[in-house]
Parts: C-alpha cells; sequence; structure tokens
C-alpha cells in the first residue's frame, strides 16, 4: 500500500482535527453532539483501518469499545493499553462518525469520507510499520487492484501482502458463520497477524 503524503502546508495532526469538526458535511453529526472518532500520534507502529464507528463506540467516545473490539485485540494478540496508546497503534475507520443503521445492520462508510481526510493523517504517521485493513471497504480503497475477487480470498491471500499490510474479516459476532465456514483464519491469519503486530511494536 503506498504511503500518503501531504504537501509542505499540512495542517498539524490537533488542527486537522478541528477541520473535520467544522466541515460542513460533518455538520449533522455535530448537531447530533457526534465528535470525529479515531486515534493517531506520529509515533505510532500500526494503523488500523476498519469501516466506521458503532453506535456503542461513537456515544462512548472510545473505538472498538464494543464485541468486536475485544475480538480485534485478542486477534492482534494486544491488551486495552496498548491498543489505545496512539504512539503504538493509530486507528482510522473509513469514516469517523457512525453512519446510522440500514435495513441490515449499520450503513456503510462514506465514500468521500477517507480520500478527504486520511492522507491529511497517514502523512503525518512516518513511523508506521504494518497497516492492518478490515473489511471490504478499507480493503478496496488500499488494495485497489491489488484485492482479490471477494473478501475472503482477499483475506486467504494475506501472506503477499506481507510484510506492511495484513487483510482480515470484520471481527464482529456477526461474522461467526463465515468465520466457521473458513477456519483456516484462526488457524493461520491470526498466528501471522500476531507475528506482525510483535515485529511492527518492537
Amino acid at each position: 500500500m503506498p504511503k500518503a503524503t501531504t504537501g509542505g502546508d499540512a495542517l498539524p495532526l490537533a488542527e486537522v482535527r478541528d477541520a473535520i469538526i467544522a466541515d460542513p458535511s460533518n455538520r449533522w453529526a455535530a448537531e447530533l453532539g457526534y465528535l470525529p472518532l479515531y486515534a493517531a500520534s506520529a509515533a505510532a507502529r500500526i494503523v488500523i483501518i476498519g469501516q466506521a464507528p458503532g453506535r456503542r463506540a461513537q456515544e462512548s467516545g472510545i473505538p472498538w469499545d464494543d464485541p468486536s473490539g475485544v475480538r480485534l485485540r485478542s486477534w492482534l494478540g494486544v491488551d486495552d493499553e496498548v491498543f489505545y496508546d496512539p504512539a503504538s497503534i493509530a486507528l482510522l475507520p473509513m469514516d469517523f462518525y457512525f453512519p446510522g443503521k440500514g435495513s441490515h445492520g449499520d450503513l456503510p462508510p462514506r465514500k468521500d469520507f477517507a480520500p478527504r481526510w486520511h492522507p491529511a493523517i497517514l502523512g503525518q504517521l512516518p513511523e508506521v510499520r504494518l497497516t492492518v485493513l478490515i473489511g471490504s471497504h478499507a480493503q478496496a480503497h488500499y488494495l485497489g487492484s491489488q484485492a482479490r475477487s471477494n473478501l475472503t480470498e482477499t483475506v486467504r491471500a494475506h501472506i503477499d501482502y506481507a510484510p506492511a499490510v495484513i487483510p482480515l474479516v470484520h471481527p464482529s459476532p456477526l461474522n461467526f458463520r463465515w468465520q466457521k465456514a473458513n477456519p483456516w483464519f484462526e488457524a493461520d491469519v491470526v498466528p501471522a497477524l500476531q507475528d506482525l503486530v510483535r515485529a511492527a511494536l518492537t
């Protein structure tokens, strides 16, 4: 995955956050009392790019504050202290706001959000050694033509993206059927992920 870059006039990370809050496209979120939910530090060694916050995380103000987050931390092999330390792990969903509910679960992240705001943040994370792409939205955006025909095949081909990138299925408990049908994920991908995480944080 190519590193995002910013020009010499890039906003500092704190000002990027202010710009996101003030942007007219996010006025609806401000009116609901929502703040952009992400975490980033110039010292981060790992960046996790997921979909968008769920309602529970948005309301608590804590990313991955749900059963999906518990499972993700288990897959990564890290505890809460490491996971929530932005100097270790940056958390950048494809949209920083809960997008609302649809007929089959949460709505997808807005398509124009990540292209607009991610480069301003990623370009200021020079120490990142590992990018974790969770779910089809993140993989489609960052892998592009390097993604396989579907999420399952992209995750199965994880070794092709190592050591800089690893694609994962979403850790939602709702994906239990997928995990049951694909036992190779727990057997092969999770140990590989934990090896990459340890290397990146060392």
